[in-house]
């Protein structure tokens, strides 16, 4: 969430970043229910001074064994009067919440402008492989060395999920390890979370209202299956303060995630691109907040070092203002090439979401001296997504006989072996 006061005070330049990153929220309402709330909270707090003033007289009066029935009544009204008042709070704060919830994170300035069509291009890292054949899509690798099934997965649960067989498993299991060891050697605290959270851990990392459609719930626990590890992490704080000297605090983990993938049907439908569940490790880190886009800058070279290790070439794109996450001030996507279609495609996404996060879970930090508690500022960024770098490891490392090179960085965790070739029947 945004703070009030700086919207209120800052109308023109908030109208601009939300008309840039397309947001069709109604703002003269927001700012006419703000205003609203805050006379009313005055007039609340103007009656209850009356009152505890004349709640104090007619003690007065009562001790001296003076006459209080005008005092009473005078009560009766006030105490009425503030039962009005604060009821009609109650309502304007509801409608007030609901439109706030809607208002995405104001862009950097260094963002640039306009949409999908408006990212930038950071750099290139990494010369894509010249094959001298005619290189395969993921799929069709997975499929023919009997490491890959669709089939039997839709027969368990229905499309777009998957089920991997074999060396395409131990593949999948290294990867996560891979990842997980070197996230925890830079710094991060290794953790398991929940799967299953309730609504206001999606809250407060930005996913409802915005994205409740793409969320699977399990409406008689109340619980709702996480979109990222990212919606855990960002709320083991939540409504804490962190003591002065315990930032920066770094988390990474590992968990399936799971997304309906609403709106996007006929998009993606071959392969490991868009699913229903694939699996994720996830950095998450909380710091101060004149920090937090020199960290940003760091958690996309963490995120990096994984691609860079496992020789897969990529490019950095900063996302413009109608294309960055909702929570996020700017967002950095990492975009990994794949041979079969020729164009590099999305495996990492390193946002920094300042203290929007922060301000709709109350967590705080102290710094020395003990001065007044702040709102920290909360990162996130994918360390990677374990099904598109599987794939990517299948089409980059391809042979010409259809075996796959494994990684030199994954060989220890696949027991030294250095290919995958046809399972046997």
């Amino acid at each position: 969430m945004l703070d009030p006061k700086y919207v209120r005070e800052h109308q023109a330049e908030v109208r601009k970043a939300l008309e840039d990153c397309k947001s069709k929220v109604d703002l003269s309402l927001y700012l006419d229910l703000e205003r609203r709330r805050r006379d009313l909270m005055v007039s609340a707090d103007k009656r209850k001074a009356r009152l505890n003033q004349a709640s104090e007289e007619m003690s007065r009066l009562k001790k001296e064994g003076k006459d209080i029935t005008e005092y009473r009544s005078k009560l009766s009204e006030l105490s009425n009067e503030i039962k009005t008042v604060d009821a009609e709070i109650t309502a304007v704060e509801k409608d007030f919440h609901e439109i706030e919830l809607q208002i995405c994170n104001l862009p950097h300035e260094s963002v640039p402008v306009g949409g999908e069509e408006a990212n930038k291009e950071v750099r290139r890292v990494g010369e894509p492989k010249k094959f001298d054949f005619k290189p395969k899509p993921h799929e069709e690798l997975g499929l023919t060395l009997g490491i890959l099934d669709f089939e039997k997965a839709a027969k368990v649960a229905g499309t777009r999920f998957f089920s991997l067989a074999g060396l395409g498993a131990k593949l999948e299991r290294a990867l996560v390890n891979f990842m997980l060891d070197q996230n925890s050697q830079k710094g991060y605290q290794e953790m398991v979370v929940p799967h299953l959270v309730n609504y206001e851990s999606m809250e407060t990392s930005g996913q409802f209202p915005k994205f409740i459609e793409q969320a699977f719930a399990i409406e008689k626990d109340k619980l709702y299956l996480i979109p990222t590890s990212e919606v855990p992490l960002a709320n083991l704080h939540r409504g804490e303060t962190f003591p002065a000297g315990s930032i920066p605090k770094k988390y990474t983990a590992y968990t399936p995630c799971y997304r309906r993938e609403a709106g996007s049907y006929g998009k993606d439908t071959k392969g490991l691109i868009r699913l229903h569940q694939f699996n994720k490790v996830e950095m998450f880190q909380f710091v101060e907040p004149e920090k937090s886009m020199e960290a940003l800058d760091q958690l996309t070279a963490d995120a990096e070092d994984l691609l860079k290790k496992l020789g897969l070439p990529y490019r950095v794109v900063v996302l413009a203002t109608g294309d960055k996450s909702f929570s996020s001030v700017k967002t950095y996507d990492l975009e990994v090439w794949l041979p079969s279609q020729n164009t590099y495609r999305e495996i990492s996404s390193c946002s920094n979401c300042t203290d929007f996060q922060a301000r709709r879970g109350a967590i705080k930090f102290k710094r020395e001296g003990g001065a007044k508690a702040e709102l920290v500022h909360t990162l996130n960024g994918s360390g990677l997504a374990i099904g598109r770098t599987w794939l990517a490891i299948l089409e980059n490392y391809q042979q010409a006989d259809g075996t796959v090179l494994v990684p030199d960085a994954l060989q220890p965790y696949m027991g030294g072996l250095k290919m995958i070739v046809p399972a046997k029947p």
